[in-house]
């Protein structure tokens, strides 16, 4: 009989989620889903000082604004709750006493001061370093004379040391590790709290997880895991140890710790400086506050659910050597632990955009409209404004707009297409110079254009375009004399929507009235 497919993403409630750990969560919960199994989501918050309700909201925002719904844990529930570490400590006692007595661990009462001499000692014969186990030689009487001392003593499991302890890794294939190596590692401290590696093997073990799906730093930690689960009599998860994913141009782990390298490199500065143009507007900090290595970014700037899960799925993974854009049902049809990478996984942004940007111009007009009207009215509160967005008006934009339109808060790029009548355009005032006050005959030109706009019939795109073209043909002169000037009047930028197409949109008489202001600048 096949055993239930059952994977968990255990993250530490550190008040973010990492774009990296989103990616592990990811690949659990797809061969859960895959397999028609179960997916848990576990806080490991051992650290009490961070287990806080602002730090765990993070990660339910980011695996809420993916979709990735869990079937057990906070918030949920399940039949092995409970799903924070912080209140699964009477299991951890438990299993102590059940090593304890079994002979698989031992009380330490060893201090510090001796342990590290033990150190020192190896390291200067060139060994490595293994416990020294004096304390397997107290009898129980000793034993239970300093603790009613209140001696400070640790629980270690008892490595056995004339052995190897081995794992056939979904990933990484066969790994093995010389038990005579390995020092005994500690399960419980001195004020009776748990270790990670000692806590993360009972949940797994109580909650029936059958496969653990982790990043491969966690490796190391594997070898006393597997010991663990032997000496608890558990039946072996599979281990699957995926590639942790690189800053780009980089074989290191991406990382919040090197904030200041990312923010600085060419290929992560425009994500910061799109955070620093984009987030004070709508209240919400700037790239000090978020930024590409965390889940939140993306979801703040506008990004769709469908790029970023197309971007997770192919960083170590692929359907083949030419697929790119897979909706999520299809990676969920196809997703193996076989068809995973060793090597890690190199963040690219540009790649991400790309993803970004096919599913963005999939999406219909209707929720392109909705997610910009979000933005423009989110931008309207943050100022103290209230002004009525017309519906029908943004469709003609956004549908101008078309690939400009890369994530929903790029409307914020075009403030000039809804300002009120009366509000007075922001110059790029490099521009303005360049082609309003330095090209003397520009005034003139845009003078005679003006008038021109403010009869001709009908005003749409074709006609418009046509004027300026006989306009430049009886003027003798280039297109670019006047269609640069025209703009900039217009919209105060230098670039910009196909400029016909703007004027159009904007409509007569706010043409009008924009280039005469523009002149009275001049």
């Amino acid at each position: 009989m096949t055993v239930p497919v059952r994977t968990r993403f255990a993250p530490s409630p550190t008040g973010y989620m990492h774009i990296g750990g989103m990616r592990t969560a990811l690949f659990c919960w797809l061969w859960a889903r895959h397999n028609r199994g179960t997916f848990i989501l576990r806080i490991d918050d051992t650290d009490q000082q961070r287990h806080v309700e602002e730090a765990l909201q993070p990660i339910f925002r980011a695996f809420r604004w993916l979709g990735l719904n869990w079937d057990e844990g906070p918030e949920v529930g399940g039949p092995f709750g409970p799903y924070f570490q912080s209140q699964r400590s009477h299991l951890y006692r438990d299993a102590v006493e059940k090593l304890l007595a079994s002979g698989h661990a031992y009380r330490d009462f060893d201090t510090p001061e001796q342990i590290a001499a033990d150190r020192q000692a190896a390291e200067s014969q060139k060994q490595n370093y293994v416990t020294v186990r004096r304390s397997l030689d107290l009898t129980p009487a000793q034993q239970a004379e300093w603790t009613a001392q209140g001696k400070p003593s640790v629980v270690r499991l008892l490595v056995p040391r004339d052995r190897k302890i081995a794992v056939d890794d979904a990933v990484r294939g066969h790994v093995e590790w010389d038990c005579g190596l390995m020092p005994d590692p500690v399960l419980m401290r001195s004020d009776g709290s748990f270790l990670y590696n000692f806590a993360t093997v009972v949940d797994d073990a109580q909650m029936q997880i059958t496969h653990i799906i982790r990043a491969e730093e966690h490796l190391t930690n594997t070898a006393v895991q597997a010991l663990l689960h032997e000496a608890l009599g558990n039946p072996p998860p599979v281990f699957a140890h995926i590639p942790f994913i690189t800053a780009p141009g980089s074989n290191k782990k991406l990382s919040k710790r090197d904030l200041l390298k990312l923010r600085n490199s060419p290929a992560l500065k425009k994500m910061f400086d799109r955070a620093d143009e984009i987030l004070p507007q709508l209240g919400w900090g700037d790239s000090s506050t978020l930024n590409p290595v965390m889940v939140e970014y993306y979801e703040r700037l506008g990004y769709l659910p469908a790029g970023i899960l197309n971007a997770l799925s192919r960083l170590g993974w692929s359907l083949d050597d030419k697929t790119e854009h897979l909706p999520l049902p299809t990676v969920i049809e196809n997703f193996t632990l076989d068809r995973i990478v060793k090597a890690p996984a190199g963040f690219d942004p540009e790649k991400l955009q790309s993803y970004q940007a096919n599913w963005m111009n999939a999406l219909p007009l209707d929720e392109k409209i909705d997610g910009c009207l979000t933005y423009l009215q989110r931008k309207q509160e943050v100022a103290g404004t209230t002004t009525p967005i017309d519906r029908e008006f943004l469709g003609r934009v956004v549908a101008m707009l078309g690939e400009r339109l890369r994530v929903f808060s790029d409307i914020l790029d075009y403030p000039e297409l809804f300002l009120s009548t009366d509000a007075p355009l922001v110059y790029d005032e490099k521009a303005f110079q360049q082609r309003l006050v330095t090209a003397t005959e520009a005034p003139g030109l845009l003078t005679n254009v003006r008038d021109l706009l403010a009869t001709v019939e009908p005003f749409d795109a074709p006609t418009l375009d046509k004027l300026v073209h006989d306009f430049v043909t009886a003027e003798g002169i280039k297109i670019g004399q006047i269609v640069h000037a025209l703009r900039i009047a217009v919209t105060g930028k230098a670039v910009g929507a196909g400029l016909f197409e703007t004027l159009a949109l904007l409509g007569r008489d706010l043409c009008v009235s924009r280039i005469t202001a523009t002149l009275a600048r001049c």
